[in-house]
């Protein structure tokens, strides 16, 4: 693959990815404000508790007439009720806002790996720690970062605003102790913790896919006797990864204890100053006070400096997803979950293209053309390794070509938003994932919002039906993990089920009689094609030629080229592959039913 075709949607103008992620957070723009002021409300009332619990203590030193007091007493009693208050309504109007946010992110992660390019690993592990993992670095961003900070430098400014009103000069003081809590400290953190923190997110995510391989494909390793390099592998990188936190944990300790020292020095400072001042004895022992807890305030920016690094590797993992994901277009879920029918297709041609996976290997595909017009039945067989998945793979934009065009209805395949080409080419593809779900789950994911009479057609359509109809929960049976309470065929039956109902105009299917004995294979493809409308274009693969008789096009494969096309009649008269295999295929068939018999 060319490294301009690499590097087409990072380019020169690409946004930081935490902008590119917080762009996502405009709908909630007024929740995270209203939650950061609110932030910045309760550390300020902190900050007016110290001050005024000082002011009180030494003037009650005096012993005045209570009356003098009264106002104080109030404030004292009103601030420490309000400043709880308000630390839980913050806390509940961020994650309020912040989970709401972060539910369109996972949908827009998921739409992504739906339709992420075949450079970027498809394996579950990897998945699954972009939406868990890095979405937490997304949600610490706002919680972590963005609110408190935006809090924090509120507060410090409102506290230099005050010291003015009682000493210019101690002010002076507190807004460079603020500065250098605030600006410089945080700048210093994010240098210390920078080089090893970028290396935590793709080790976090390594991890998760050892974890996955070695649960999920215990057997397998066992069976190659690979179990123990995989254990070894997975320990090393826990140990880097334990190594990395421990740095961080340093890094933070001796940062955090630079903070203190700076407060109680900013604090000395403060009091000096007041002394030299003038100020009175009361209003000296308010600012001392005062200074340490607004430096103590400014120092979440620290915290918050540090977060931001750690989140940086996640938060730009996510935004590699969400980059390319459009927000939701007309096509796509309707008000009420209805979903509205996937948009009319004239034309999908594939135009001498080319595939090579590795430079001067031999091609995957070579030259080849396809013609997809609306309404076509193109049926595309041949041998293992002929180079039928990859076609399949640049119709979806997983794969793509070095050479020739993929076009839908004249408009290259690359130039389509990666919602609207699912929308139109999509299907039964190659290890279709069966969800941890009930069968009306599963089946929604082809169409949200599908009513039980058009679950029931596509699921007759697929041969399942029947089966559904004989469980006690019906539709909300559940499946398993990857569809284990399912066998082989059943699950093949469910994606197809899945497929049909989401109706694409060009439905492509990959094996999808897989796991079928001669007869129900049969039964199912036909009833599969006779489900699709008319108008719609169907691209078959497969290795069994029995029922391509009613298709317009049959294409043979072989090393990625073309060698043979035509209708089932004349392919099966002609010498070549085609008729060998049609002839071996029909002998086993026969010998089949005899033993059935």
């Amino acid at each position: 693959m060319s490294d301009d075709r690499r590097t087409r949607h990072h380019g020169p103008g690409r946004l930081a990815p935490e902008r590119q992620v917080l762009r996502l957070a405009r709908p909630y723009l007024k929740r995270l404000t209203g939650a950061a002021l609110l932030a910045a409300a309760t550390d300020f009332a902190a900050l007016a508790l110290m001050a005024t619990s000082t002011w009180l203590l030494i003037s009650a030193a005096g012993r005045p007439p209570l009356d003098a007091l009264t106002v104080a007493i109030v404030s004292v009693r009103g601030l420490a009720i309000s400043r709880g208050v308000l630390r839980y309504t913050e806390r509940l109007a961020g994650h309020d806002a912040v989970l709401r946010y972060i539910t369109d992110v996972r949908t827009r992660i998921f739409a992504g790996l739906v339709g992420r390019r075949a450079d970027v690993s498809h394996r579950s592990g990897d998945a699954l720690s972009r939406l868990v993992s890095d979405v937490e670095d997304v949600q610490n961003l706002l919680l972590r970062v963005v609110v408190p900070a935006a809090g924090a430098a509120l507060v410090s400014i409102t506290a230099v605003g005050c010291a003015l009103l009682v000493s210019p000069a101690a002010a002076l003081v507190l807004a460079a102790g603020l500065l250098l809590a605030g600006v410089v400290l945080p700048l210093i953190a994010m240098r210390l913790t920078r080089h090893t923190a970028d290396r935590v997110a793709p080790l976090r995510a390594a991890l998760t896919v050892d974890s996955i391989d070695l649960t999920h494909g215990a057997a397998d390793l066992a069976a190659f006797g690979a179990t123990d390099a995989a254990l070894r592998a997975a320990d090393g990188r826990a140990q880097a990864l334990a190594r990395i936190e421990r740095r961080l944990a340093a890094a933070g300790f001796a940062v955090d204890g630079a903070g203190v020292l700076l407060a109680g020095g900013t604090a000395a400072a403060v009091v000096v100053v007041a002394l030299n001042s003038g100020v009175s004895g009361v209003w000296i022992g308010v600012l001392g006070v005062a200074t340490l807890s607004a430096v103590e305030i400014a120092l979440v920016l620290v915290g918050a400096a540090r977060h931001w690094v750690q989140v940086r590797g996640g938060v730009a993992r996510v935004a590699e997803l969400v980059a390319d994901v459009p927000a939701p277009e007309p096509g796509g879920p309707l008000p009420g979950g209805r979903s509205a029918p996937a948009p009319a297709l004239g034309r999908c041609t594939i135009e001498d293209v080319t595939v090579r996976y590795r430079a001067g290997a031999a091609p995957a595909l070579d030259r080849v053309s396809v013609d997809l017009t609306a309404g076509r039945r193109v049926a595309v067989v041949g041998p293992s390794g002929a180079g039928k998945s990859t076609l399949l793979a640049v119709l979806t934009g997983a794969v793509h070509p070095d050479s020739g065009r993929v076009s839908i209805d004249g408009v290259d395949l690359d130039h389509l938003p990666s919602q609207e080409r699912s929308r139109l080419v999509t299907g039964l593809l190659a290890e279709a994932h069966v969800f941890h779900a009930t069968v009306r789950e599963n089946l929604l994911l082809g169409r949200a919002g599908a009513g039980d009479d058009e679950l029931a057609a596509a699921t007759a359509a697929a041969g399942l039906l029947d089966w559904v109809r004989d469980q006690p929960d019906g539709w909300s049976t559940v499946v398993g993990e990857e569809g284990a309470q399912l066998s082989g065929g059943q699950r093949q039956r469910l994606a197809l089920a899945r497929a049909l109902l989401a109706a694409p105009p060009v439905l492509l299917l990959d094996e999808p009689t897989e796991g079928l004995d001669p007869a129900a294979a049969d039964a199912v493809l036909a009833s599969a094609l006779a489900a699709t409308p008319a108008e719609h274009t169907v691209l078959l693969v497969t290795h069994r030629l029995r029922g391509l008789d009613e298709f317009d096009e049959i294409v043979v494969l072989d090393a990625g080229r073309v060698l043979q096309r035509g209708r089932h009649a004349e392919l099966a008269q002609a010498p070549g592959w085609y008729r060998e295999q049609w002839l071996l295929q029909e002998a086993a068939e026969r010998g089949y039913l005899a033993l059935g018999r």
